[in-house]
């Protein structure tokens, strides 16, 4: 199974995010007297930047994005700005700045956001060519002459970071998928480029269950038939059309930013003002009812299938086992205050550290045990999808009743099709929406909380 190695960098766009904003805050300061107006100013310009900046796409820049569409991109938020800070300064009629001021305000910060956003751009792909760090190792699976002018894009635009290894020619007899899938787990290929007219339908099916137990991108070259549905991603590479199977919204830069933001703030409120009491009282009744830490660690597998430290109260007495077997009803290691941790499902509250680690989100898939996920991800199919986002506390499945002991294999099964659902339609909306229905249940009591 692909780890997820060279995977598109997390940080950069969002950092780029808060140095634009950044400057924008800096350089208003001149044109205020009073640090309160300042204040207001840069809460109004927040907000109205989320939402302009989302809605053009202006952070959606990637590896094969054209100059000319970040510079309209930067021309079109450049418009919307400057009507906002205008649209401000009429509503609160700020006398003492002139219109000159606002425009030379305006001017500074775009000028500094586009030498900052295409410099950005061009840096990486510097870094991608004397480095050679950033880059996604491909194959291209076909040979005609679309994946032709695929590969002459590769080989001959090393900028956009694709280290191509193989072409795979079917026209060859030795040329089977058996082969291919071998080949992308020994040489670690972090995506695979498909044409379309190459393979049937059943090859083309096996193509896609193999990429997504193993966490590779897949990407089509299309034919000309009308075979694809209108969510599919289509994008160019140079002039030739690429449609990718699956889009995750959280991965794009803006989404992954606001969801990150939410995720420290219900975390530090959480340690603030819920586990700063709690665990002191918790640790007590632990402790009076049986020896051991009060805290349980265990292995758990997360975002690309990394192997991550999970932490919970804990619940059962020490055991052997306590890694290798799952809990079930009226499982005699569970202590009597462990019962009641699992029943209120207080026992995950220490898993708000796990994400302000940045391990964990407050929502997403639950994670699983290292020894368990093995078992799933061999016998369940497209189980490893579930490990695109970041595991949470609470979860989509978990609130539509799969949540606690897995008693039939289409338990599992319909938790991964839950979790698929919430990582291809994720939003803020859905994420607040789970943890409120998640707090109702908690009131309320689960049956399947024990």
């Amino acid at each position: 199974m692909q780890s997820g190695q060279g995977r598109f960098s997390a940080f950069i766009r969002p950092l780029h995010y808060l140095l634009d904003l950044g400057v924008i805050f800096l350089l208003a300061k001149p044109l205020f007297s009073s640090s309160s107006m300042h204040l207001i100013f840069c809460t109004y310009i927040l907000f109205t930047w989320l939402i302009t900046t989302l809605a053009i796409k202006f952070y959606e820049v990637y590896r094969f994005t054209p100059l000319l569409r970040i510079l309209y991109v930067l021309g079109k938020q450049a418009v919307l700005f400057a009507l906002l800070v205008f649209a401000f300064f009429g509503i609160i009629k700020h006398e003492e700045t002139s219109t000159v001021e606002i425009l030379r305000y305006i001017a500074w910060s775009f000028a500094f956001i586009a030498f900052a956003k295409i410099g950005i751009f061009n840096l990486l792909k510097k870094y991608r060519i004397l480095l050679g760090k950033n880059n996604r190792r491909v194959i291209i699976l076909g040979r005609n002459n679309k994946t032709l002018r695929l590969q002459k894009f590769f080989e001959g635009s090393p900028v956009y970071g694709y280290k191509l290894v193989k072409l795979f020619d079917f026209n060859k007899r030795d040329t089977h998928l058996e082969d291919i899938f071998k080949y992308v787990l020994k040489s670690k290929i972090d995506e695979i480029y498909c044409s379309v007219a190459e393979l049937k339908n059943d090859q083309l099916t096996d193509m896609i269950n193999f990429a997504d137990n193993n966490l590779i991108v897949i990407k089509f070259l299309p034919d000309n038939k009308e075979i694809f549905t209108k969510k599919l991603e289509y994008q160019y590479y140079g002039i030739t059309p690429i449609i990718s199977l699956r889009s995750v919204p959280v991965d794009i830069p803006a989404n992954k930013f606001l969801k990150r933001m939410m995720d420290i703030v219900i975390s530090v409120l959480a340690i603030i003002f819920l586990l700063s009491w709690f665990v002191p009282l918790i640790a007590i009744l632990i402790k009076l009812e049986s020896k051991g830490p009060v805290f349980f660690k265990q292995k758990r597998n997360g975002l690309d299938y990394r192997e991550f430290d999970c932490y919970k109260f804990r619940s059962m007495r020490p055991n052997k086992e306590a890694h290798l077997q799952l809990m079930s009803k009226n499982d005699d290691r569970v202590t009597k205050v462990g019962s009641f941790l699992r029943r209120t499902s207080l026992d995950e509250l220490p898993q708000f550290i796990n994400v302000l680690l940045g391990d964990m989100s407050v929502v997403g898939p639950r994670p699983q045990m290292v020894s368990i996920n093995r078992v799933y991800a061999a016998s369940v199919d497209k189980f490893m999808v579930r490990h695109l986002v970041k595991p949470g506390i609470t979860g989509l499945a978990q609130i539509s009743g799969y949540r606690g002991e897995v008693e039939t294999e289409n338990d599992i099964k319909n938790r991964v099709r839950f979790d698929i659902f919430y990582l291809e339609n994720w939003s803020l909306l859905m994420d607040l929406r789970i943890i409120a229905k998640t707090i109702v249940q908690i009131i309320k009591g689960d049956s399947k909380a024990y």
